[in-house]
């Protein structure tokens, strides 16, 4: 080929244009860009977990405080005035094992549900898949988890429980709490966007799902006070599964039904999908609208 083809073949090329068209199915997700651009999810994530201890009287401490004074609340209301069984566990260690991954939980949805306003200047301005910003709020969560996990690791040498085999369960459990509550973050991350006053929802929301939950007390002390077939609407609460998951890898604590757990898998997958969807379909407005 001569010179002048070769030019006009490079010249063809760098004229070339690239036509986006809406894509319909899980392939208007894009979930590969999320792989693309995961240097600036570790970036994010850093500033999230930064920004949280910045400035603050007792750092990190806030981690391990925030369990302990909810468990001495906890057991206060459904141990001393309440008297809920806890079964064959301390009813302190029953509690704060349960508070982890709930904390987890309501820290990560919280968190996601500001986190696009928070970034008004980076959505504004740069483009990246707006994805990052809520899973990097939620990824931030973690550090509180790990810093409060060896107060339990304490407890469980203290009260002389050792782990049990399924341990390895417990990023299982995790992953589905984060799973849950990526979902809710996306749903209430992207209405927020465009609607301001959902930020006094979740606070409610948040004291509702926790009193729903079997944080202090067995499942079996729902399930055995309504008829069996309202089974399934507490079991739709995917935290139900977490928590009594959770309590069983680590402390041998008895799952009220297997199924509880199956639940949970099913409806936390159900809102994390859901939540993709709507969260794209609202992604285009979030420039004008935050």
């Amino acid at each position: 080929m001569t010179d002048k083809g070769k030019d006009q073949l490079n010249s063809s090329e760098e004229m070339r244009s690239v036509i986006i068209q809406p894509q319909s199915g899980l392939a208007a997700l894009n979930l590969r860009d999320l792989w693309e651009f995961r240097e600036l999810i570790f970036f994010l994530t850093w500033r999230d977990i930064k920004v949280r201890y910045k400035q603050t009287l007792l750092g990190a401490g806030w981690a391990i405080l925030q369990p302990l004074l909810q468990m001495l609340v906890f057991n206060l209301l459904f141990g001393d005035l309440a008297g809920l069984s806890t079964g064959d566990i301390p009813r302190p260690i029953f509690t704060y094992a349960a508070l982890l991954p709930w904390n987890l939980f309501s820290t990560a949805i919280s968190d996601a549900s500001r986190s696009l306003v928070s970034s008004r200047n980076m959505i504004t301005k740069v483009y990246f898949p707006r994805l990052i910003v809520p899973l990097s709020s939620i990824l931030s969560g973690v550090v509180d988890f790990a810093i409060a996990f060896v107060i339990l690791i304490g407890m469980m040498v203290y009260y002389g429980i050792a782990p049990t085999g399924a341990i390895w369960m417990l990023p299982v459990y995790m992953l589905l709490a984060l799973t849950t509550a990526l979902g809710v973050g996306l749903w209430l991350s992207a209405l927020n966007v465009h609607y301001r006053d959902v930020r006094y929802l979740i606070p409610f929301l948040t004291q509702f799902w926790m009193l729903a939950s079997p944080i202090a007390y067995l499942s079996s002390e729902v399930f055995d006070r309504f008829p069996d077939q309202f089974d399934w609407l507490y079991a739709l609460n995917p935290m139900v599964g977490v928590i009594e998951g959770f309590r069983n890898a680590l402390l041998g604590s008895e799952i009220y039904s297997v199924n509880v757990i199956w639940v949970s898998v099913v409806v936390a997958l159900v809102l994390l999908v859901s939540g993709l969807f709507y969260f794209r379909s609202m992604e285009r407005t979030f420039a004008d609208t935050v």
